[in-house]
Formats: C-alpha cells, structure tokens, sequence
C-alpha cells in the first residue's frame, strides 16, 4: 500500500485546489491511499514562539504526516504569481528545527499540482516551489505537470471535478507520480 499525503495550499473552505485533491482522493490507482490535509490553524512562523514554546501541535501533526508518509503531492494556489505566503509558512514551520529537515524531507517524493480561475493555472506558483523542495532535499517528480486554468468551470458549486479531461489527466498525473514513488522505495523495509 503507498500512503501519499496531499496538502492544500489554500485557506478558503471553498478552494479549488483542495477540490482538486479530493478529486485526487476519487481517482487514485488502487492501493493507494490519499489524506488530504489542509493548513488552516497553523500560526505565523515566529522564533520566538518557537522557542519559548516549542512547535505548535497543528505543525507537528502536519510534520508527522509528512514523515510518515511515501510521497508528497502539493496542491498550490498561485498568488501574484508566486507561492501563496500561508502555504511556504506551513512549510517553514514544518521545517524546523532545522535537525528534522532530513528525516521528515529528506529524499521523499513530491509533486505539485494546482488550479486557477486564471487562464495560466499555477505555472509560476509550481516553478517558485522548486527552490524551496530543493533546499529541503526533496526528491520532486518532473515526469507530469497538472495546471488546472479556468478552474472556475472545471468544478461544480459543491467542488466537484465536472471536466473530464481534466479528470483523465490528473488521473493519468497520479499513476504517473505513484509508480515514480514505487520506483524510489527501498527494495527492504
């Protein structure tokens, strides 16, 4: 069984890329399993806090998560063409202390998708992920790229995936992404 963690970059309950997840969650090849989670709860990083009172409990269930995890598929909105601040903040607490970054990171495989009312879907927002998965040492997978533009109509008033070739792709996307996953796993546990 690969487990694989999705993350939604987005804090609106009503967010596309999370529907786009739970689409994910729908369409996964068998014995897979996808838990999708969200960042909501995850305070600004401040060392301060961190210091005086550790790693708050919402980052330190997300970094288990992450760690426990086969692989990584990270669903970003893109704001001003970038990476949306509340999501590299997630990450960045999740990153620390610094001595976790290899255990929790460390190799794994990632993977970004994400979907925009915008006509360009999340291009520069998937492009400004790459030094970050880098400096974290992980393994990101370039063999697919999910861009969902006109998100708007590709997804229905209760978040569900209507378009169908866009369900074909990120169906196509995630087999793609799981047999990089198998391919990378030890061959001993």
């Amino acid at each position: 069984m690969t487990h694989i963690i999705g993350i939604s970059g987005s804090l609106r309950s009503a967010s596309f890329n999370h529907s786009l997840l739970q689409a994910a969650v729908q369409l996964a090849p068998e014995s897979v399993t996808l838990d999708v989670r969200r960042i909501n709860g995850i305070p600004l990083y401040d060392a301060d806090v961190e210091v005086k009172s550790g790693i708050p409990a919402s980052v330190v269930e997300l970094k288990e998560a992450i760690a426990v995890a086969d692989g990584v598929l990270l669903a970003t909105p893109e704001y001003n063409n970038g990476i949306p601040g509340v999501f590299k903040n997630a990450i960045d607490w999740v990153s620390r202390p610094d001595s976790d970054i290899r255990r929790v990171f460390g190799g794994k495989p990632f993977a970004l998708i994400g979907a925009s009312p915008g006509g360009f879907g999340t291009i520069l927002s998937q492009e400004a992920w790459l030094p970050v998965l880098r400096a974290l040492g992980t393994r990101p997978w370039f063999g697919g790229r999910l861009l969902v533009s006109h998100a708007n109509q590709q997804f229905d008033v209760d978040g569900n995936l209507t378009d169908e070739s866009t369900r074909l792709r990120l169906e196509g996307f995630l087999s793609g992404f799981v047999e990089f996953i198998r391919s990378n796993e030890p061959s001993i546990r």
